[in-house]
């Protein structure tokens, strides 16, 4: 017994070790978006369903000599690909940097052609064990169940999460964790293999009371229903996973949190259906949907750790009640092979419908909401056709009410959801950088009328509509704020200025151009280029303004990296980050290596304008690190809201040359950082931790 809760634990601890870690590596290279950890998902429970798949095949009809051996070829390739990968990049698992891509196209077949080459075959063969070791254990103990294996197998990938986010994330560089990983790979390996052979020699125990009938399999209904639930609880994890990381911030916490939650319910249900009542978690389900619905209807206005709390209540209860009737229409054992797989491809599925369905049909970030109307309704379609009957009349109609509520309740937060986004929109789209939004709306005491972008629940531009007006910057690029200033009041004002900006919006700083200035803009998402361009005929900030504007598609660091390595120096006079007022956080943009890039990139007497107003996060701390590092100067300008157009605004200039941050004008608005200090570890590729800096 030992041997097989060893391997089990082992393979499951390295199949959920693997996915952050690798996660956490390719996000850079595809724009830092949440979509980037939900194709991951998408991959990984793909190749989970093939694995599966595969295992079935291989115990399908007792053991068979050719199917095992062409199992440890597998194993052995496997290794032999590790070992080349390592010698060929001098790390394993982990990818080379050259597999990171600037494109702005869709990346979501890129990004699975990654992951299948650097960890597929080891993966696919990671979720293959825990079937085969329950398999392989029924027929040497045949009388005892193999279901606490499968618990077993939940609890190692919980731990392989939270090891990952409390060990190997903050203890170790992505380098060590590649080796350690591979280390635990070549382990696992060699007791699978040990498993294989095994198989072959042993010869099950004969079956008590041979002449009794073989119990007819499940029905076509009950499997279909084990499709339906897994699909619905997949989808719910996959897209509250790209709620919190576009409400929040794209980070390794925010995805192994919803994903631990996820197993732990398959822990929960499938240790004993004892402790589950119906009665009482049709209570517990229709609270936590009022969490719910609290968090994605007033999300905008509640803090992020409410945000975390009511959403992560809704994912967890909603998985629990449908894993725990899951686990009640479970099958004999030996029908488990088929059954696990059919979790599998339910999985699977809903996977394929947040990653790749969703986007297509869906105009905004709709799964949620009907994902959770869907987790109601086949718990009503159970309630209504189970054969468990409650025998207190007021029980069974207290149990329809509630049930009845929580359907209807879950259709108006989806449909309040819904029509919120599509209320007043004059555009809205999506892809896979997110939803964006063109809005009218008005502003001030006099009710002027502007034009807004909004990407997710942030702005992200407002131009004015009146002739007179439409060429005066607004929101956080008026001109007393931190970058407006650095503009205006630069030396080299009026002298042909060469001015970066990372992040277009609607390109409102294209309003400070001049004759003979260059404005050049890096940009990720397709969508917002041609909008700011002039798609729709909404904004015209780029269109109207005097200098030369240029935009380079893709993700601005990569650009700008790229353009080092060609002998492309920009010698800008002013750098604007313009990529932290949303609440998705690309954090490869504000560490130590993506600043030795902005500074190669800067004149001697540049100025680095970083914007830092976020309603989550405090990027002083963060910023004065690494100002301290590259002994930058630093000063602080915050600017109120006015009537005009302009928000409240936080930003931090930073310049090599003091007297160039000395300009009577920036002084007045500027608050010295002098005395400031701060004990943040300073960030890297290699460490970066958003929840040290929340507020």
């Amino acid at each position: 017994m030992a041997y097989f809760a060893v391997s089990v634990f082992l393979s499951a601890f390295l199949l959920f070790q693997i996915q952050p870690m690798i996660g956490k590596f390719i996000l850079p290279g595809f724009g830092g978006t949440s979509a980037v950890w939900s194709t991951v998902l998408m991959f990984f429970q793909i190749l989970l369903t093939g694995g599966y798949a595969y295992a079935y095949w291989l115990i399908d009809r007792g053991p068979n000599r050719k199917r095992i051996m062409i199992h440890i070829a597998l194993l052995t390739a496997s290794l032999v690909i590790m070992l080349v990968l390592a010698l060929s990049r001098q790390w394993p698992t982990v990818p080379g940097q050259s597999w990171q891509s600037a494109s702005t196209a869709d990346p979501v077949w890129e990004i699975c052609k990654l992951l299948g080459i650097s960890v597929g075959l080891p993966y696919f063969l990671l979720a293959t064990n825990s079937t085969l070791m329950q398999a392989w254990y029924r027929r040497t103990k045949l009388q005892r169940a193999p279901y606490f294996l499968y618990a077993l197998s939940n609890a190692g990938s919980i731990l392989g999460l939270v090891g990952y986010l409390l060990i190997a994330e903050p203890g170790l560089t992505l380098h060590e964790q590649g080796l350690a990983w591979s280390a635990g790979y070549l382990l696992f390996a060699l007791l699978a293999g040990y498993g294989a052979f095994r198989s072959l020699r042993t010869r099950p125990e004969p079956v008590k009371n041979p002449g009794k009938e073989v119990v007819a399999g499940p029905g076509i209904g009950v499997r279909a229903m084990w499709l339906a639930l897994s699909a619905c609880t997949s989808s719910l994890l996959l897209a509250t996973t790209s709620q919190l990381t576009q409400e929040v911030a794209v980070i390794p916490f925010l995805w192994v949190l919803p994903l631990t939650l996820y197993l732990l319910t398959f822990i929960l249900a499938f240790s004993s259906e004892r402790w589950y009542s119906r009665q009482v978690f049709i209570f517990v389900f229709v609270g936590a949907t009022i969490l719910f619905g609290r968090a994605l209807v007033y999300g905008s206005i509640l803090d992020v750790v409410s945000q975390i709390m009511f959403l992560s209540a809704g994912l967890f209860t909603a998985c629990l009640v449908l894993h725990a009737e899951l686990y009640r229409l479970r099958p004999q054992a030996n029908y488990l092979a088929s059954f696990y797989l059919y979790i599998a491809v339910g999985g699977a599925l809903g996977g394929i419908c947040v990653t790749l369905i969703a986007p297509a049909i869906f105009r905004g970030y709709w799964e949620l909401p009907l994902g959770f109307l869907l987790s109601w309704t086949l718990f009503a379609v159970i309630h209504t056709f189970d054969k468990i009957r409650v025998t207190a009349t007021w029980r069974r109609h207290l149990n329809s009410a509630l049930i009845i509520y929580g359907v209807i309740f879950a259709a108006i937060v989806a449909y309040s959801h819904i029509e919120a986004d599509l209320a007043d929109s004059m555009f809205i789209e999506r892809n896979f950088y997110g939803v964006v939004r063109v809005t009218k709306a008005q502003i001030g005491e006099p009710g002027l009328d502007v034009i807004q972008m909004t990407h997710g629940v942030t702005v992200h531009g407002v131009q004015l509509v009146s002739a007179e007006s439409r060429d005066q910057p607004t929101t956080y690029y008026t001109a007393q704020s931190g970058v407006g200033l650095g503009i205006i009041h630069h030396p080299q004002r009026g002298r042909g200025m060469r001015v970066g900006v990372l992040g277009l919006g609607i390109g409102t700083l294209a309003a400070y151009g001049q004759d003979g200035d260059v404005y050049r803009f890096y940009e990720i998402n397709p969508m917002v280029i041609g909008l700011a361009n002039g798609d729709g005929g909404y904004f015209t900030f780029l269109k109207d303004s005097p200098a030369s504007v240029e935009i380079v598609p893709g993700d601005a660091r990569l650009s700008l990296e790229r353009e080092l390595a060609e002998g492309l120096r920009q010698d800008f006079d002013v750098l604007a980050l313009d990529t932290f007022d949303s609440d998705s956080i690309p954090v490869h943009l504000i560490d130590k290596q993506a600043f030795e890039i902005y500074l190669q990139h800067l004149k001697p007497a540049g100025i680095l304008a970083v914007h830092a107003s976020n309603r989550h996060f405090d990027f002083v701390p963060v910023v004065w690190k690494l100002a301290q590092h590259f002994e930058l100067h630093m000063v602080l300008i915050q600017n109120p809201e006015n009537e005009l157009g302009g928000l409240s605004s936080t930003w931090l200039l930073l310049s090599r040359e003091a007297s160039v941050l000395s300009d009577p004008q920036i002084e007045r608005y500027a608050t010295r950082l002098d005395d400031y200090t701060s004990n943040i570890r300073l960030w890297t590729d290699d460490y970066s931790n958003p929840m040290q800096i929340l507020r």
